[in-house]
């Protein structure tokens, strides 16, 4: 099965991004045989949006679970409407966030962790 955590690196070493919306990578991982894919997130740069985008990208990918920190309400709605089972709570490296998803060590969730816009960086004046 495929899943997908968010990250702040390309690695199973690095750190799980907290952010779902705009985190800087996804790691696609095929829990079967252990490979893997990172790509960036080139919506984390977007205004407005960049949930949505962000969860319509990993759906393109096929994944059946997200494993994240938090997850705002149009991107939960997103990943919901495409069948993706959401996992929020996920901290560590990519790698530890993976163990404890295979040890059933998360719970899904049933809703947004958090409100909209919550991982939008504030703008400098």
């Amino acid at each position: 099965m495929k899943i997908c955590v968010t990250s702040e690196g390309k690695t199973l070493d690095s750190r799980v991004d907290p952010r779902f919306g705009r985190c800087r990578n996804f790691i696609f991982f095929d829990t079967k045989t252990g490979d893997f894919e990172a790509q960036e997130n080139t919506n984390a740069q977007f205004q407005g949006g960049a949930g949505i985008q962000s969860a319509q990208l990993v759906a393109s990918n096929q994944v059946k679970a997200v494993l994240t920190g938090d997850v705002g309400p149009n991107a939960f709605q997103t990943l919901q409407a495409a069948g993706i089972v959401v996992f929020t709570g996920a901290a560590g490296s990519v790698k530890e966030a993976i163990e404890k998803y295979k040890k059933g060590g998360f719970t899904a969730v049933s809703g947004p962790s958090v409100v909209s816009h919550s991982g939008k960086q504030e703008m400098k004046k």
